[in-house]
């Protein structure tokens, strides 16, 4: 028999200021995994480094949408920054549609994969060490 995965997963997930439908959308496919569960640490609208830091801090795995760089490129480089500082795993995201990611988000990303559920939902648990 397998075992079940019941733990929840804490994500912090890259956001900007404003909402937006590529978010919506990574958030619709975490929740329609009936596997996977997870609680998002980001606060949408506090982006103060020490706001960012405290949220990040809670976080297991940073998840990076890429795609959201071209929107608000300061603020995402920000929590990129603030991701490698505190050391947490990073998933990368391609942006929706696209194969590729600027080549500085592959360099520290633990996992890099495009927007199919099962895909994200392994590659969080690749970079947390859960599975191989």
């Amino acid at each position: 028999m397998f075992e079940e995965d019941t733990r929840e997963y804490k994500l912090f997930i890259s956001h900007i200021n404003q909402d937006d439908p590529e978010q919506d959308l990574f958030i619709t496919k975490l929740n329609a995994s009936y596997d996977f569960q997870w609680t998002d640490c980001a606060v949408r609208g506090e982006i103060s480094n020490t706001n960012l830091n405290e949220q990040m801090e809670k976080a297991d795995v940073v998840i990076i949408l890429s795609g959201l760089l071209s929107k608000d490129q300061s603020l995402m480089k920000n929590q990129i920054e603030m991701a490698v500082k505190l050391k947490k795993p990073i998933v990368v995201i391609r942006p929706y549609g696209m194969e590729n990611v600027p080549h500085h988000l592959e360099e520290i990303a633990g996992e890099v994969v495009g927007w199919n559920t099962p895909c994200i939902v392994d590659a969080i648990r690749e970079v947390m060490g859960i599975i191989e």
